[in-house]
């Protein structure tokens, strides 16, 4: 159905109806100036009330066609009703415009009196003609569209496979260890990376951070099996706060970067406070004046960017190391 469903958007309408209009006005100046009898601001008002009127009545019937008849109907019969629906936005807009001037007697209405009828089929066709370029023109737009969402989803989903072997890989290593120490922690182990598997493939890029924070406390009940729960972690999160949008894996990456970078054989703790402006990941572990971007922050600032969600930084608070995710409104 895409292929002749108009999906016009309402920016995309206001530019139509102000386009029309103005089209109209520029059209009234010709008969403006074709008789001295239609020179009065009537002539003028009663064009543009013709092009408001038809792109009016186009709005309604594109809208009645997408909504409710095109998706019952059959392919074969799209172009027919695209046609007949085109054609009477043209011949019912002029015939409105017609009768509203009728009845305030506009000079110009009263002499086309004799053929409004003919005028009406005409405006019609012509209304369709331009519905034909109108479509040509909003189906481009889309397919343009579609094609630069699918180069960012491509780009994002490339960014995100990046992550998942890191973990997985980690995790596995420290069940197979765990396997000939604690077989009761590895099966423990093993159905907390089940639990965090099956949240982590949706296919969302942006999900709601009280998910990621879940995916967070599951990641880090793995890693505590293989520090002896010697990661401590505290997360300040308010109910209205529970829905903001975050990159999937963006907390989780944050809280392994400072387990990486931060644990030295001392109880690591680690705080993650969200407000509606910014999320805080703090840690007291070891402390980095120079803080490098690799793979992982690299990869997290871009899908932060790409997915115009907000920007990543870091400072030094004392003795605590802060990694600050910035929202956009």
């Amino acid at each position: 159905m895409d292929r002749i469903k108009l999906k016009i958007s309402k920016k995309d309408w206001l530019y139509i109806v102000f386009i029309g209009t103005s089209f109209g006005f520029l059209i009234s100046w010709f008969f403006y100036f074709l008789n001295e009898e239609f020179k009065n601001i009537y002539t003028v008002l009663f064009s543009s009330l013709t092009a408001f009127c038809i792109s009016l009545f186009s709005f309604v019937f594109i809208t009645i066609s997408n909504d409710f008849i095109l998706p019952k109907l059959k392919e074969k019969f799209w172009y027919l009703i695209s046609f007949i629906f085109s054609f009477l936005s043209g011949f019912l807009g002029f015939s409105f415009s017609f009768y509203f001037g009728s009845f305030f007697k506009i000079e110009i209405v009263e002499f086309i009196s004799a053929y409004w009828f003919f005028i009406s089929i005409i405006i019609g066709f012509l209304t369709f003609l331009i519905g034909l370029i109108l479509h040509q023109f909003v189906s481009m737009k889309h397919r343009y569209e579609n094609i630069n969402s699918q180069v960012l989803e491509t780009k994002i989903k490339a960014l995100e496979n990046e992550l998942n072997p890191h973990f997985l890989f980690n995790a596995l290593n420290s069940i197979s260890e765990l396997i000939y120490v604690d077989k009761k922690d590895a099966e423990r182990a093993t159905l907390e990376l089940s639990r965090f598997l099956r949240n982590a493939i949706t296919k969302e890029s942006l999900i709601p951070i009280k998910t990621e924070i879940e995916m967070v406390k599951t990641y880090l009940n793995i890693e505590n099996i293989r520090f002896e729960n010697n990661i401590e972690l505290n997360v300040e999160l308010n109910e209205d706060d529970e829905n903001i949008l975050v990159p999937k894996f963006s907390i989780q990456l944050l809280v392994e970067n400072a387990i990486k970078h931060g644990y030295n054989r001392n109880r690591l703790k680690i705080d993650i406070l969200v407000s509606s402006k910014e999320i805080i990941i703090i840690n007291n572990g070891k402390l980095s004046q120079r803080i490098k971007y690799g793979t992982g922050l690299n990869n997290l600032d871009k899908r932060l960017d790409l997915l115009n969600v907000g920007r990543l930084s870091h400072q030094v608070d004392g003795s605590n190391m802060k990694f600050i995710i910035s929202l956009k409104d």
